[in-house]
C-alpha cells in the first residue's frame, strides 16, 4: 500500500529508465493521451525500494503508479492507460474492432518474442550466435513490413491515422535497433528492403508523443558499454 506522501507526489508516476524500450512504451502512451506524469529513473544494478515494493514478483521496470496503485508489464500498462484515459478526445491506443485488436496483440507479442532476445545478443549483452540473431531480426521485420500494409490500410501508422498499440510496441525498439547497427555493424532498417517500415520509423520518431523520449543513438551505445561492464562486474562478484 502506498503512503500518503507517495500519493501526494503525483497522480501518475512511471518507475522506469530512459534507455528501457519497455519504459518508453509507457512514456509514449501517456504523452499520446495528454496525461502528465512523473518519471522515476531507476539506476542499473541498484533497484529502488519503491520498485521492489511496487513489483515484488518480477522486480522489473516499468511500473505505472496511478494514485499509488501499481500496474506492471509494459503491454498491460498500455492497455490500462487506454482504458483509464479513454475519453476527453484522447486517441485510442487499441482499435475498437475486436478482430483488429487481436491482430495487433498478435504482432505485438511476435515483436517481443523475436526482436527482444535477438537484439540483446547483437548488443553483446547476452551470449549467442550473432549471425542467427541478425537473421531472426531480419525475418521478423520482413513479416512486419507485410503486416504494416494490412494493418495501416494505406495510412501512416499500424494504428491508422495516429500511432496505436503495435506502433508503440515496435517503435519502442527503434532507438536500440539504430544502436545495434553501430554496435554490431549490421544494417537493420534497410530502406531498399523495408521501404514501408523505414518510412514508418521516421514518422514514428518524429511524432509529438515520441520525439522527446526516444533516446539518441550515441547515448544508447555508451549506455550499452556501461551495462555490459555492470553485468561483468556482477558476474565476477558472484564467482568469488
Amino acid at each position: 500500500m502506498a503512503s500518503s506522501g507517495e500519493e501526494q507526489a503525483a497522480a501518475v508516476r512511471v518507475i522506469g529508465g530512459w534507455a528501457s524500450h519497455y519504459a518508453i512504451r509507457a512514456y509514449v502512451a501517456l504523452r499520446l493521451k495528454g496525461v502528465e506524469y512523473e518519471s522515476l529513473q531507476e539506476v542499473v544494478g541498484n533497484k529502488s525500494e519503491l520498485l521492489l515494493r511496487s513489483n515484488p514478483v518480477h522486480k522489473k521496470i516499468p511500473v505505472l503508479l496511478h494514485r499509488g496503485k501499481p500496474v506492471a508489464e509494459s503491454m498491460i500498462i498500455l492497455q490500462y492507460i487506454d482504458e483509464v484515459w479513454a475519453s476527453d478526445g484522447a486517441p485510442a491506443i487499441l482499435p475498437a474492432d475486436p478482430y483488429a485488436r487481436a491482430v495487433e496483440r498478435f504482432w505485438a507479442q511476435y515483436v517481443d518474442d523475436k526482436i527482444a532476445p535477438a537484439s540483446v545478443v547483437l548488443r553483446g549483452v547476452t551470449n549467442g550466435d550473432k549471425d542467427e540473431a541478425a537473421a531472426q531480426v531480419s525475418t521478423a521485420l520482413q513479416h512486419l513490413e507485410a503486416a504494416f500494409g494490412k494493418c495501416s490500410q494505406g495510412r501512416s501508422y499500424f494504428g491508422g491515422d495516429d500511432i496505436g498499440f503495435l506502433d508503440i510496441i515496435l517503435g519502442s525498439y527503434l532507438g536500440w535497433l539504430k544502436a545495434v547497427e553501430m554496435i554490431a555493424g549490421v544494417k537493420i532498417l534497410d530502406g531498399s528492403k523495408l521501404p514501408e517500415l523505414t518510412a514508418w520509423a521516421e514518422r514514428f520518431c518524429a511524432h509529438h508523443a515520441v520525439r522527446d523520449v526516444m533516446p539518441e543513438t550515441d547515448r544508447l551505445v555508451q549506455f550499452n558499454t556501461y551495462l555490459i561492464g555492470v553485468l561483468k562486474a556482477k558476474a565476477s562478484g558472484n564467482n568469488k
